[in-house]
């Protein structure tokens, strides 16, 4: 005769802990790590490795490092409050503030659209000849057809394409590898800190300053709270604080990896090659030193860089404006808003390298405005309870944020100096 199974083993049974789920639970991070892989590091990393080789391996590790806090922190907000971060701002700013934070808000996700359409239409050119206004056309519509995946089938099904797109990205950038002989020796000695004159100084604030997106943090804290809901259980909230853990460090480790093999690739395949400060010339290089495919893979991999890129950040402003301002406007609206001015500078004729680092400055401005609300937020009990940051995550993070805002403010002197 066999025993009855306990009341507490038949709850296990329905409604299984989130550590036995772990795999269904994943994916927020990922959608949020999509910011770290777009096309401005994509021409911060290959310039560094083609001008410098193996010196800057290092900057990218401790900017990978930041980011793991900064977007943790960010998670940890949407799942033990039940807010985004622009929701707590809307409840708390007085009606001017609110409206001047949302203004520099979406100047900050215009300019990441910006550089995502420039990067996807760049890559439609290195790929099929494109004129880039035709192409900055077919990537919004591209773009505008994933939105319409999330629209109708929910977030789980956006969030497996992005890390569709994402496995893309990791190859496109990744693959050259297998025929680049990197010299594994010098690529550990980059792990040292040091530079190299004023221009190694440029790119290591560029790479670093840049690398937090203001978008990223802004969605991640909603992505959280959409995916799992938020229910006052302290046990619960602990259980996927944990695995929000695995989720940000997963995400991460795959993105920053991306980057380092992107350095990697410059370093030992285009040491010295001319052309190699803009997107349009490194991938020239590397055709020309690696051969055809791996430099038609570095143009696929551009592209899933810009289209998912693009996507995320029109979900990023929408959850910026509901926050802020509760407004709700439809993704497809949004996404044709923001297309425009990315495809009116196509159309210009403005250089799109220039264009990329100008948006990078703009970005740099918005950093400030998203780091220090996200740090005081989590660091306040009246906000989190019991989960607000302790001493040692408060000190970190406030670290990460004061670092991160003073190279923003120093990319932003040098590139105007």
């Amino acid at each position: 005769m066999t025993a009855q199974p306990l009341a507490a083993d038949i709850q296990a049974s329905v409604t299984p802990r989130p550590e036995r789920q772990l795999l269904r639970l994943l994916g927020p991070a990922f959608v949020a790590a999509i910011a770290y892989v777009d096309p401005g590091n994509v021409a911060a990393n290959l310039s560094a490795g083609a001008k410098y080789g193996y010196l800057l391996v290092w900057v990218l590790v401790l900017a990978n490092a930041m980011a793991v806090l900064v977007q943790y922190l960010s998670a940890k907000l949407g799942l033990v409050t039940g807010r985004t971060l622009p929701e707590i701002l809307g409840d708390r700013l007085p009606r001017p503030a609110r409206l001047l934070y949302w203004a520099q808000a979406e100047v900050t996700v215009a300019a990441t659209d910006l550089a995502e359409v420039i990067g996807g239409a760049i890559a439609l050119e290195i790929l099929l000849g494109l004129p880039l206004p035709v192409g900055g056309v077919l990537v919004g519509v591209l773009s505008t057809a994933m939105l319409e995946i999330h629209s109708r089938r929910g977030q789980r099904a956006f969030e497996r394409l992005v890390i569709g797109l994402l496995v893309v990205i990791a190859i496109g950038f990744a693959g050259g590898l297998l025929v680049s002989p990197v010299n594994w020796s010098g690529a550990a000695g980059g792990l040292i800190p040091r530079l190299d004159g004023a221009p190694t100084v440029l790119l290591a604030a560029g790479m670093i300053g840049a690398t937090v997106m203001p978008h990223a943090v802004y969605l991640h804290s909603g992505l959280v709270r959409d995916r799992h809901g938020h229910r006052d259980d302290p046990r619960r909230t602990r259980r996927l604080l944990k695995v929000t853990g695995y989720d940000v460090v997963g995400a991460l480790v795959v993105a920053g990896g991306v980057n380092v093999a992107m350095l990697l690739l410059a370093a030992a395949a285009l040491p010295g090659a001319p052309g190699v400060d803009t997107i349009q010339g490194a991938a020239r290089a590397i055709t020309a030193n690696l051969g055809v495919v791996p430099g038609l893979v570095f143009g696929v991999g551009l592209l899933a860089s810009g289209l998912a890129s693009t996507s995320v950040g029109s979900h990023a402003g929408a959850a910026v404006m509901d926050g802020l301002l509760h407004v709700r406007v439809p993704l497809l609206v949004r996404r044709v808003a923001t297309l425009v001015p990315a495809l009116i500078v196509l159309a210009l004729g403005v250089d799109p390298t220039w264009a990329l680092v100008l948006t990078q400055v703009v970005l740099s401005v918005g950093i400030p405005f998203v780091l220090v609300p996200l740090v005081w937020y989590t660091s306040r009990r009246r906000v989190m309870g019991d989960f607000a940051n302790g001493p040692a995550l408060r000190a970190a993070s406030t670290a990460v944020c004061v670092a991160v805002a003073a190279l923003n403010v120093l990319l932003i002197l040098m590139v105007v100096t």
